[in-house]
């Protein structure tokens, strides 16, 4: 350990006063949340640049520490985890190299067990990686990833595009072709991780390099939990990563989510549909593509091009316009229109379903969808929990 390092205790517990639990407003910006304690509005700072779609929730519970110094900005805690069903999940990016600082010294890292750490934040040629270990007489470098994203039993990173990421994975496969021991712990946040992969839909990029330097470095999905005074449980356990299911679902292919947002009531000519009135709101249009997903995706996001689709003329008049894809070997489509239906507050019928029976492809919404905890249960399904159904027994595993 480091002269300059925290002392660890056990159990690990790194804060050093008690949690102070409050209820999430909103997030004005990636590093600040607003929060409610007693009544009472705080601002805090949030040590995690992710989307955090899937946690940072109208009413979820936000677990601050006070901050020994305010911010000249005025934020006087620290955002440090966010419960989920009623398990805290941390957030703090920074503090899992701590955690896994105390697990490899604890011996609770498979395939570490009697490693010791050399050095922390060890430079190696031009790049600088969390550790460097050494076991057997070998030296071994060590990142650390936090992984907050996971459905039921499947958890995925990252939750947003990451060059970052992705460098660190070619850095280590570079180096691991020049005779050195590499490894990459992805410390996932949910005790009940049973299948790690990279989120292929997000990122397909960071997911390719994965897949491609999966034989010289190696990968080491944790699955940890948190007591509710933010000690680290006693569970620790590695996860499986399925190859084959990630070779067949992550192709330039499958379905997409838009959404987009109209400022205020809008009549609108639709092509053949006619004249269209749309509320004020917010629309969730479900689309495929059976090949160049990521060009059809973009198609849609551009303003300017020739009017085609439905989709077209809505997105030629609204404020705004983002996607959600969702890769899959299969075209979920239909589906996913079924399960909007039954989520959304209202539909605008024929739209985009002129080629097949469901009755449309476009649902309206009061407010911004990701806000809305019902949507958010639908993307994870679609997402993550549907894969679990497509594992074909231990032959879908590493």
């Amino acid at each position: 350990m480091n002269r300059d390092d925290p002392p660890i205790t056990d159990p690990f517990s790194p804060w050093g006063t008690e949690p102070i639990r409050s209820v999430f407003l909103r997030r004005p910006n990636r590093f600040v949340v607003e929060c409610a304690i007693d009544g009472q509005t705080v601002t805090a700072h949030l040590p995690n640049p992710g989307r955090l779609w899937e946690l940072l929730l109208p009413e979820s519970t936000v677990i601050l520490i006070p901050r020994k110094t305010i911010s000249p900005g005025g934020l006087g805690y620290s955002a440090v985890a966010v419960e989920r069903d009623g398990l805290p999940v941390l957030l703090h990016t920074q503090m899992a190299n701590r955690v896994v600082r105390f697990l490899i010294e604890a011996g609770r890292v498979p395939g570490l067990e009697g490693a010791g750490i050399v050095k922390a934040e060890a430079t190696v040629g031009h790049s600088r990686f969390d550790f460097r270990l050494r076991k057997g007489g070998r030296d071994i470098l060590c990142e650390v990833k936090s992984c907050t994203l996971f459905g039921k039993s499947f958890a995925m990173f990252p939750d947003a595009v990451t060059e970052r990421g992705k460098r660190h994975l070619l850095e280590l496969a570079e180096l691991a072709g020049q005779g050195l021991s590499c490894m990459v712990i992805y410390l996932i946040h949910w005790p009940h991780a049973r299948y790690f992969l990279p989120d292929f839909h997000t990122d397909p990029e960071f997911s390719r390099v994965f897949a491609d330097v999966r034989d010289r470095v190696r990968f080491c999905p944790l699955a940890v939990g948190w007591s509710r005074d933010l000690t680290l449980a006693d569970t620790v356990r590695e996860v499986g990563i399925p190859w084959p299911l990630l070779d067949r679902e992550d192709r330039n292919r499958g379905n997409y989510l838009l959404i987009l947002h109209l400022a205020g009531d809008l009549s609108i000519t639709v092509g053949a549909l006619g004249t269209v009135r749309f509320r004020k709101g917010y629309y969730v249009y479900a689309g495929s593509a059976k090949r160049h997903l990521s060009q059809r995706v973009n198609r849609h996001l551009r303003r300017r091009k020739r009017l085609f689709w439905h989709i077209d003329y809505l997105r030629e008049q609204a404020v705004s316009c983002s996607a959600i894809p969702i890769r899959s070997s299969v075209n979920l489509e239909h589906d996913l229109a079924g399960s909007l239906g039954a989520i959304a507050a209202w539909q605008v019928p024929g739209f985009g379903s002129s080629d097949c029976s469901c009755p449309t492809h476009l649902f309206g919404f009061e407010n911004h969808p990701l806000e809305n905890r019902k949507f958010i249960g639908f993307l994870q399904h679609y997402r993550m929990d549907r894969l679990e159904t497509l594992l074909n027994g231990d032959a879908c595993m590493d």
